[in-house]
């Protein structure tokens, strides 16, 4: 099965100057046999990058916010996935429509509350999370 896993991160939590800390957004994908090993490969490949880039320096969170599953791809059509739609300035909540389709948009809100996400006014839990020696 093909595996999609959607993260959001905070990076360089412990920089006192807001212009230093980072937030973002970032996809995997993995072929793996079940739901367990495609998770364990996600946590193994961002702490990869934890050492081998900079793309979570700092104190680091990780949130899973949701996995896709393909046992294939459509040959006939191309699917969407991870529509957003933004309104105003960036610090506003934007709506994310992971699959839509005609029979369902699958919409959530997403928006920032203390640099921890919350997705449809529910807290997201932490999936990765990196310290630094102070």
């Amino acid at each position: 099965m093909i595996y999609i896993g959607n993260f959001l991160f905070v990076t360089n939590q412990q920089s006192s100057n807001e212009a230093d800390r980072r937030h973002g957004e970032f996809n995997l994908v993995v072929d793996a046999g079940d739901e367990p090993t495609a998770i364990t490969k996600f946590k193994e490949r961002i702490a990869a990058f934890r050492t081998s880039s900079s793309f979570f320096e700092g104190e680091c969170s990780v949130y899973f916010t949701k996995m896709l599953q393909f046992g294939e791809f459509p040959k006939d059509h191309a699917k969407m996935i991870n529509y957003k739609s933004f309104a105003g300035d960036p610090i506003m909540p934007f709506i994310e429509c992971t699959l839509p389709s005609a029979e369902s948009n699958a919409c959530t809100i997403l928006e920032w509350d203390r640099n921890t996400p919350e997705l449809d006014g529910k807290k997201n839990k932490v999936f990765v999370e990196f310290k630094i020696d102070s």
